[in-house]
C-alpha cells in the first residue's frame, strides 16, 4: 500500500508482526496472500461490538445500536452461530448501555485515523521509505481536560495478567504518541474499556431416544424398577435471553482501566520504529526474511502461514490455499485483516 507521497504505508500491526516472526511478515506485507480460508468469526463478532461501541458513544440510542445488530445477524434463522453471537451482542450492549449510562468523559473523537512520519532521532530527518498510519477507538476528554485513548476490547475473560500486560502495548504507545505528533492531541493515557463476551450456549434439550435412554438408566439404579425423571426440554429463546442477562450482571464482566503513559518512553519508541524500518529494509534488501518457530503456535493454533513454512515454501500450497489480498484493510475497517489476532 502507497501513501500519496509513494512512500510505503505501514501499520502496527505490521511492525508488530515483523518483531514477531519477519518470515510471516514477509508472507503478509511483502507477497500480499492470506489463508484461502480462516476462522472470521471471533473478528467479526469483535467488529461488530466495535461498531455499536462507537454508534453508543457517538449518542446514538441503544435502539440504534439493537437494530444494527439484528441487520448484522440477518441470516441467524439458519445459522447457529450467527444466532448465538446474535445474543451475545444484544445481551452485552443491552448492559453496557445500562452500567455506562452516562460517562465521566466527553468523546471528542470516534474511529479516528491518522498519518504521520517516522523520523531518525539522531538526525530528525524522515523516512524516505515509509510513513505510519493507524486508527484509534476513540479519544475522550475529561472534566479536568486532559485526554485519553479509548481502547475497547473484547475477551474471554479478565484476571490479574490480562490487566497486568496492559502496559506492554506497543500499539497504544505508538498511537499515543502519533496523535500528539499528526494531530496535537496532548494524549496522556489511555482508558482500556474490556468487555467479556459470555461462553454460554442456548441447551438443545434431550431427544426422545436420549431421554428414554437415561431414564433406563435411572429406573435401573431405583429398587422400584421405575423413575419420575422428566424430559430435559429445548431451551427457549426468551429463557436462554433471560440467562444471557444474569450473566451479564455478574462481578468483572465490564472492566475499565486507566494507564498513564510515561513520557520517557516516547523516546525510547521512536528509536524502535526507526531501527525496525532499517531492519526491514536491510531485509528486503537481502530478500532473508527469518522464521521465529516460538510463535508458529503462540496463540495455541498454528500461524496463518505455518502451512507454507512447514511445508517448505511449497508452491502448490501457496496457490492452493492462500489468495491475493492488499494489507492494511484494517485502516478502511476491514475486521478480517488484523494480524493481532493471532500475533
Amino acid at each position: 500500500m502507497v501513501s500519496p507521497d509513494d512512500r510505503v504505508t505501514t501499520t502496527y500491526t505490521m511492525w508488530n508482526l515483523f518483531r514477531n516472526c519477519r518470515r510471516a511478515c514477509y508472507w503478509r506485507y511483502v507477497r500480499q496472500i492470506v489463508p484461502l480460508t480462516e476462522d472470521e468469526r471471533p473478528l467479526r463478532f469483535g467488529s461488530l461490538i466495535h461498531k455499536c461501541l462507537e454508534m453508543w458513544h457517538g449518542g446514538a440510542g441503544l435502539k440504534a445500536v439493537l437494530d444494527h445488530i439484528d441487520h448484522h445477524f440477518a441470516g441467524r434463522i439458519t445459522d447457529p452461530d450467527l444466532k448465538q453471537d446474535w445474543f451475545y451482542a444484544r445481551a452485552m450492549l443491552r448492559a453496557y448501555a445500562e452500567k455506562y449510562a452516562s460517562e465521566p468523559w466527553e468523546a471528542v473523537a470516534l474511529e479516528k485515523g491518522f498519518t504521520g512520519e517516522i523520523v531518525n532521532p539522531a538526525t530528525e530527518a524522515k523516512s524516505k521509505s515509509f510513513v505510519l498510519s493507524g486508527k484509534v477507538d476513540g479519544v475522550v476528554r475529561r472534566p479536568d481536560g486532559t485526554y485519553y485513548l479509548l481502547e475497547h476490547k473484547t475477551a474471554g475473560s479478565v484476571d490479574g495478567d490480562y490487566v497486568g500486560k496492559l502496559w506492554t502495548d506497543f500499539q497504544i504507545i505508538l498511537y499515543s504518541f502519533y496523535l500528539r505528533e499528526a494531530l496535537g492531541i496532548p494524549i496522556e493515557g489511555v482508558v482500556y474499556n474490556v468487555l467479556v463476551k459470555p461462553k454460554l450456549a442456548q441447551s438443545a434439550g434431550e431427544t426422545e431416544e436420549e431421554y428414554q435412554e437415561r431414564l433406563a438408566a435411572l429406573a435401573a439404579k431405583n429398587k422400584s424398577g421405575k423413575s419420575n425423571a422428566s424430559r430435559h426440554m429445548p431451551e427457549t429463546d426468551e429463557e436462554f435471553e433471560q440467562r444471557l442477562t444474569a450473566w451479564f450482571k455478574e462481578k468483572d464482566r465490564f472492566v475499565r482501566v486507566e494507564l498513564v503513559f510515561d513520557f520517557d518512553s516516547f523516546g525510547l519508541l521512536r528509536s524502535e520504529v526507526w531501527e525496525l524500518t532499517q531492519q526491514f529494509l536491510d531485509a528486503r534488501r537481502r530478500d532473508i526474511w527469518y522464521q521465529n518457530t516460538s510463535y508458529c503456535y503462540h496463540w495455541r493454533r498454528p500461524c496463518p502461514y505455518h502451512a507454507i513454512c512447514s511445508s517448505k515454501d511449497n508452491p502448490l500450497v501457496i496457490e492452493n490455499q492462500y489468495i491475493d489480498k492488499p494489507p492494511h484493510g484494517e485502516l478502511a475497517g476491514d475486521p478480517f485483516d488484523n494480524m493481532q489476532s493471532v500475533f
